[in-house]
């Protein structure tokens, strides 16, 4: 929804200690918020994992999967988003909620993937449209050492793609298709 007199658009928070807060987030192509009632529906599915979780928000753009997952419990948040100016408005209002436990990197995902790993328990990837960053995106979260031993991994892309090549490990959980939205939840389970 875009303000008016203004060129910020906001997302609100929809459950947990920042329910009903509005995060600003500037008008930039391909930016496009998950809609209210798919991160209602992905957050029902990662309740009993959720608390206490570490989260990477891979392509953050406005950031409202990764705060909706602090506002109900995850215990760390790392949000990845190239645009400056994005990454910027995401500071700005984990700053307004008092967020600490969330540090935003102004970066490419591929390259940022690049670097030495530190394992989530849940990893949330929602990148632009008509891009083929997806498959790409999997692969290096699975060879860089990304991904906890039973890891959640959420996949969000345009409904027409139709199956995505995914790591020998994961499996798909649940998914869904919203007007112009596929999205699917994977499970990382490696044997011991």
């Amino acid at each position: 929804m875009t303000r008016r007199g203004g060129s910020a658009n906001q997302v609100r928070v929809i459950a947990g200690q920042w329910r009903g807060r509005r995060l600003e987030f500037p008008d930039l192509p391909g930016l496009r918020p998950t809609p209210d009632r798919v991160r209602e529906t992905l957050f029902n599915w990662l309740a009993p994992v959720l608390p206490g979780a570490r989260c990477l928000d891979l392509f953050a753009g406005s950031g409202a999967l990764g705060i909706e997952a602090l506002s109900r419990g995850a215990a760390e948040a790392v949000f990845v988003e190239r645009q400056p100016l994005a990454a910027r408005a995401l500071r700005d209002n984990l700053a307004r909620l008092n967020a600490e436990n969330a540090r935003v990197e102004t970066a490419e995902a591929l390259a940022w993937l690049r670097q030495p790993a530190t394992p989530f328990e849940i990893v949330l990837l929602d990148p632009p449209f008509g891009q083929g960053l997806l498959e790409p995106v999997c692969a290096a979260l699975e060879a860089g050492g990304w991904l906890a031993k039973t890891a959640w991994i959420y996949l969000e892309a345009e409904a027409e793609l139709e199956r995505l090549p995914l790591p020998a490990c994961w499996t798909i959980h649940r998914e869904k298709i919203a007007g112009a939205v596929s999205y699917r939840l994977a499970r990382r389970e490696m044997s011991a």
